[in-house]
């Protein structure tokens, strides 16, 4: 009888979707499920509906809420991490203090300056609860769903020695697509995917043994297509391979696509097919209001639901059962499961699961282009990682001037002001900058400046020196 504890139960959508999965699940419908939150009114709702469901369906589980999140982890076989510190008001300053200063972000959650400063907001909170789990539950499996996915990992990989996996359905619901894109059904379907989180490569694609790439790319040649992922279905184009992130998300990611009201029209601001401005801030926003209007949970059945496609209850039940399982997980590259990307970042591979616990796959090196383009993210995602581990308010800043789409539109100097400002919006979240501030540095004016302290001309200068006295004679 597994203990399974639910950290950030009081998400409602999610933690309904992960407990009917498990409640779904034979090996585990005796577990006991501990649901905490620091709102217990919310998890209380979610507890009255899971024993509404355990009732119906005659199932032995227990389920109980907390706010104690000690209590909860005590003793635990699985723990699932589903918070968002901050939630819908630190996400807000996530959003607009980067619009304000020229940076349009789509999701603003898992990389651009909303990503990096979702992370540090998230990592101070899970270098408490590995430290937890290492006291109270030392044997324990952490399956994080917390988004940014990679930061996070990061962070939790370098806290202790839990054994965790980071959980996301980008492989599944692209396969889906790709079903679709070539004619295919999705069981029949061999793949292999690979790189980091929401740049995921699909490096092989095949059926009975015959590749589906040449089908696939000459499809996206087709406009009828190409619209339903643009930012995404250029970058095949382009790179060559099909990634697992949507036009919306992917634009974050790379630098051409929202740097300017050019791109943002061509691959972005189309209704309807993804990637506008604030496009899932807003969403969120407008979930919140609903549930913060009333208890819709009063609405739900208490019917037993199939399954989902999320990873968690399967991955539990090939623990508890030996049952092979094998799905995309973002693990720590320690082991250099690919081997052109570096060993402390967090990688996406295939990953096998039983009794022997998790079992990343060695997957080799990816074609450079694709291992360099999630490089661009992966220096964001160390730095980031680093900052809020360490409470380093420049690597702060440093980590949100490697961003690409940061980057593509603003200047070392702006990228640091804008660092600031959202520092002091969000310090209530980041205990570890407590009283820490960036150098506000600022310009230095070189406007009649003519070398006065004799300082020796970088050589390069002095050539082109020369060149202008030349061309003046």
């Amino acid at each position: 009888m597994a203990k399974i504890a639910l950290i950030g139960a009081g998400s409602i959508i999610f933690s309904t979707t992960l407990l009917n999965d498990m409640l779904a699940t034979p090996a585990l419908s005796d577990a006991t499920y501990a649901l905490m939150d620091p709102s217990l009114w919310k998890i209380e709702k979610v507890e009255k509906w899971a024993n509404g469901v355990i009732a119906k369906n005659d199932l032995k589980a227990k389920v109980y809420a907390t706010d104690d999140r000690r209590a909860a982890l005590k003793d635990a076989d699985y723990v699932m991490s589903i918070f968002q510190i901050g939630g819908m008001e630190a996400y807000k300053h996530d959003y607009f203090i980067p619009l304000k200063h020229g940076v349009d972000q789509c999701l603003g959650q898992c990389v651009g300056p909303g990503g990096v400063f979702r992370g540090a907001r998230s990592i101070a909170v899970f270098k408490d609860i590995i430290k937890d789990m290492e006291e109270l539950c030392p044997k324990a499996t952490l399956l994080n769903y917390v988004n940014p996915m990679a930061i996070n990992s990061i962070g939790i990989g370098r806290s202790g020695n839990i054994p965790f996996v980071g959980l996301c359905h980008g492989v599944q619901t692209t396969l889906d697509l790709i079903a679709g894109y070539t004619d295919c059904e999705k069981k029949d379907i061999d793949f292999l995917c690979a790189g980091i989180n929401h740049m995921g490569w699909f490096l092989k694609l095949e059926k009975d043994g015959k590749d589906l790439y040449p089908k696939f790319k000459e499809n996206f040649e087709k406009p009828e297509y190409y619209i339903n992922d643009k930012v995404r279905g250029e970058a095949f184009r382009q790179f060559g391979y099909f990634m697992t992130e949507s036009t919306g998300h992917l634009s974050e990611y790379l630098p051409w696509f929202r740097k300017n009201k050019k791109a943002l029209d061509l691959y972005c601001d189309q209704p309807g097919f993804g990637g506008e401005t604030g496009a899932y801030y807003y969403y969120c926003d407008m979930i919140a209001g609903k549930f913060a209007e009333g208890n819709f949970l009063k609405l739900a059945k208490d019917d037993l639901e199939p399954r989902s496609k999320d990873y968690g209850s399967y991955v539990i039940e090939a623990l508890e059962t030996g049952v092979p399982f094998q799905l995309n997980g973002n693990v720590m590259n320690t082991n250099g499961y690919i081997e052109n990307l570096p060993n402390d970042c967090c990688v996406e591979v295939p990953v096998f699961v039983d009794k022997n616990g998790l079992q990343p796959v060695h997957v080799g090196k990816m074609p450079t282009q694709l291992a360099a383009l999630n490089m661009m993210n992966v220096n964001v995602q160390l730095m980031a990682a680093e900052a809020a581990l360490e409470g380093d308010v420049e690597k702060l800043v440093m980590a949100v001037q490697f961003d690409p789409l940061t980057s593509a539109v603003q200047t070392l100097q702006e990228t640091r002001e804008m660092v600031i400002e959202m520092l002091e919006a969000q310090k209530q979240w980041l205990p570890q900058f407590e009283g820490k501030t960036p150098a506000p540095l600022g310009k230095i004016d070189t406007d009649n400046v003519t070398n006065p302290a004799n300082v020796p001309l970088d050589p390069a200068l002095a050539i082109a020196n020369s060149f202008g006295k030349m061309a003046e004679a």
